[in-house]
């Protein structure tokens, strides 16, 4: 067991720009504790209104063993995306019951936990200054977000003081409040646009989300940016980047936020130990957008182009550019279509072993699924049950690995991932993801990184997790049916179409040594028990008599229900043991029967007859001369119990 200490970071959305800022911190700092990271996600934004695919998504926060790990860190702005509170709400009630480690969240209020903010002010000035010093604004409002926020109130703080620096007077009215969101951007547009408050020369936003919409929303309303009015935004996202308009912004320091959350656990996990700040650059660059005016920032909104590009050559003599798969590369690989030609579960966890490869770069893939993942799940259930298996695992560095049913381990769902416990001579950091179709679970998925790889969960990682997904219900549901078609759906037995599919296959393999040998069961007063204890008890005795007959059925030979009460184990071996066998499948009903406390006795007739495969036996005569052999005994029974009244 590992002795390393191990992080929680819990959040949403892990592709996005400020994720991987924060993923930044998180990791720089863990790598040079010596700490493991785990983190936990939904790959959909919480204000989703996909409902019942969000539900799924959520579920890998059931999973979370707070107790596990030495310290949480909660991005909580990510899990309350568009002021949506229900996860925020839920992670909260969960932390308060379960666990017993130290908390820290980022950025916004989590109940009383203490929160770890970075400081923004030197880039809110920044950006302001821009506005006043190279545009020459003076009659500028500040959009901030949620009022009395932390956040909010430190970026007002830092936009109000850069005013008064350049002695330029600031009241109220030039204060307006927001969500961080487009939405914000939008109420104020609208505002200046119906004349509810003056046009201003220029707006600070204290986000690029509400920086796009004031932009949109302006010019909608057919106010032009920037010439009627300046919008500047703040955290250099991809999407100020590429807008229509492109806006001016500045990054944000998102990273020294998460280092610091780090550093607070560390002082509680390990007090004494001695802390290593998180250096960061504070001179952050402003990357000119149209919004402004200004020339625009071409090489940053290139780099973001590339970013989000859909398909980008490889350059095959590049080893490194080969871990470097994009979205265009995983669609144009058809890995949904290849997933849905499985014919098989096995087939189809192979499919998905072999596509690990649209991950890279990584050290280790997991593919966690519940044991019952092929039969009917109850789409309301939440969490996990307490025992998972561990179905698929690959390597990114050697060629090892399984997803052959045989070679699946079990473990108990607490540990989350066995792996995580084991020894590293490096920290790093877990990725779960969770596996599910809309709100049916099936498991979840474990990607392992080095800590300080360049490269973070992008919009391959999440779509690649979509195929699973649906390749799962896919496969689930064809052996579902598939089982349907050959098995009794009252006992598991085979049906007569099963038997004769497996029969073929069983006839195939034999070898001229073995023998072929039936069983033939029929229950015992099957329409006593109908007539005097009611239908539902009949089939008591029915099912009762199946799992008899299901014990005295071994690897060499299959249980069928030939028809209401009568069934057959036929099977191809050196012996078919019909003495010992008959006995044990007496012993066993009656054992059942006694068990079950019923007011009657289930018993049933056995007949049995075999045959050399060097004789080239029929089948059917078989079963008619072993349904001859029940008949006597049978028979006997009946005259046995005549004699005795």
């Amino acid at each position: 067991m590992s002795t390393r200490k191990k992080i929680a970071f819990i959040q949403a959305m892990p592709e996005s720009i400020y994720a991987h800022r924060l993923f930044e911190g998180i990791f720089a700092q863990c790598h040079k504790y010596g700490y493991d990271v785990a983190v936990f996600s939904s790959m959909l934004a919480v204000c989703s209104t996909q409902t019942g695919y969000l539900n799924g998504e959520i579920n890998i926060y059931e999973l979370v063993n707070f107790n596990k790990f030495d310290g949480i860190i909660v991005d909580t702005v990510s899990v309350t995306e568009d002021q949506t509170t229900f996860l925020k709400e839920l992670l909260l009630e969960k932390l308060q019951k379960e666990c017993n480690k130290p908390v820290v969240s980022l950025y916004l209020p989590l109940g009383d936990y203490p929160v770890e903010q970075s400081d923004d002010s030197e880039m809110i000035k920044s950006i302001t200054e821009h506005v006043i010093v190279h545009h020459g604004c003076k009659n500028i409002y500040f959009l901030s977000g949620m009022k009395d926020y932390p956040v909010s109130l430190e970026r007002e703080d830092s936009f109000k003081k850069t005013l008064a620096e350049h002695n330029i007077p600031f009241d109220d009215s030039k204060l307006f409040y927001g969500d961080f969101w487009y939405s914000g951007g939008n109420a104020l547009a609208e505002k200046i646009a119906s004349g509810e408050v003056p046009r201003p020369e220029a707006v600070v936003c204290a986000s690029d989300h509400m920086a796009i919409g004031l932009v949109k929303s302006l010019v909608k309303n057919g106010i032009r940016v920037p010439q009627d009015i300046i919008v500047t935004g703040f955290d250099a996202t991809q999407e100020a980047a590429l807008s229509e308009t492109s806006v001016t912004s500045c990054e944000s320091n998102s990273q020294k936020a998460a280092a610091n959350a780090v550093d607070r656990l560390v002082s509680i996990i390990e007090p004494g130990r001695e802390i290593i700040p998180y250096e960061t650059d504070s001179k952050k660059v402003i990357h000119e957008g149209m919004s402004c005016g200004c020339q625009p920032d071409f090489l940053h909104s290139t780099r973001k182009f590339k970013e989000s590009f859909y398909f980008k050559n490889v350059d095959f003599t590049d080893e490194t550019s080969l871990h470097d798969i994009n979205i265009g590369l995983l669609m144009e690989g058809y890995l949904a279509e290849r997933q849905m030609e499985a014919n098989s579960p096995e087939e189809c966890l192979c499919t998905i072993h072999r596509d690990t490869y649209y991950l890279r770069p990584y050290k280790n893939f997991y593919m966690c699924l519940r044991e019952d993942w092929l039969t009917p799940i109850n789409i309301t259930e939440k969490g996990y049950p307490e025992r998972m298996m561990l179905s698929v695992q690959a390597s990114d560095t050697e060629d090892s690995g399984f997803y052959k049913k045989e070679d699946a381990r079990i473990f108990d769902t607490e540990l989350m991932l066995p792996a995580l416990w084991g020894d590293r001579k490096e920290p790093s950091v877990f990725y779960f993801a969770p596996l599910h179709f809309k709100e049916k679970p099936y498991g979840y998925v474990v990607l392992e990184c080095d800590l300080l790889q360049k490269k973070k969960l992008n919009v391959v990682h999440r779509n690649w997790i979509r195929f699973i997904n649906n390749s799962l219900e896919m496969i689930s549901t064809r052996y579902r049916l598939t089982v349907a078609s050959v098995r009794d759906e009252m006992t598991g037995a085979y049906n007569r179409r099963g038997m004769n599919e497996k029969l073929d296959a069983m006839l195939k393999s034999a070898t001229a040594e073995d023998i072929l040998y039936v069983y033939v069961i029929d229950m015992d007063g099957l329409k006593g028990i109908n007539d005097t204890y009611g239908h539902n008890d009949g089939d008591f005795g029915i099912t009762a008599v199946c799992s008899a007959a299901m014990s005295i059925t071994d690897s060499d030979s299959i249980c069928i229900r030939a028809g209401g009460d009568e069934f057959y184990v036929i099977g191809i071996g050196r012996n078919g043991n019909a003495t010992d066998r008959s006995s044990d499948f007496n012993n066993t009903l009656k054992k059942i029967s006694d068990n079950s406390k019923k007011p009657y006795q289930v018993s049933a007739s056995i007949g049995y007859c075999s045959a050399p495969m060097n004789e080239k036996p029929d089948i059917d005569k078989l079963i008619s001369e072993a349904d001859i052999s029940m008949y006597i005994t049978k028979a006997a029974k009946k005259k046995r119990i005549v004699g005795l009244k």
